[in-house]
């Protein structure tokens, strides 16, 4: 799995994935042009569509409604170091009872990105120097 950023000038990037393509930029208010979601937006993003679709897949594995499922995710800011401290995910389906309900909240604690989050993954940063062509 690989995901590239390409420098678009000011706050812009254009972030590729298996031919798709989405532009990150910053609000106006840090010195953007607001084109696209923000780095932490797009964190916020990945968990609600992880999320909504562990959902999805277990109501519809139950036959039960998808058509009303959806998914906010929101997070608390913390400072030193500067990051995301706390997220909250609020899964609205209507007409589930108890049981089900169990079982949303099972599904979305397998969801790939929760679990990520969860682990404290590894994160290894390398710098290469491009060579210039003259």
């Amino acid at each position: 799995m690989e995901v590239s950023a390409q420098y678009l000038g000011a706050s812009r990037f254009e972030v590729a994935a298996r031919g798709h393509r989405v532009i990150c930029d910053q609000p106006l208010d840090n010195g953007g042009s607001d084109e696209g979601m923000s780095p932490p937006e797009f964190l916020l993003a990945s968990l609600a569509t992880c999320a909504a679709y562990y959902a999805a897949q277990y109501l519809k594995a139950r036959n039960l409604p998808t058509a009303d499922l959806k998914v906010n995710v929101s997070a608390e800011k913390a400072l030193q170091p500067a990051r995301l401290a706390s997220f909250h995910i609020d899964v609205t389906t209507p007409g589930l009872d108890e049981r089900h309900r169990a079982g949303i909240l099972r599904a979305v604690k397998a969801c790939l990105i929760h679990n990520t989050l969860l682990a404290g993954p590894t994160i290894e940063v390398e710098v290469n120097a491009a060579e210039l062509v003259l």
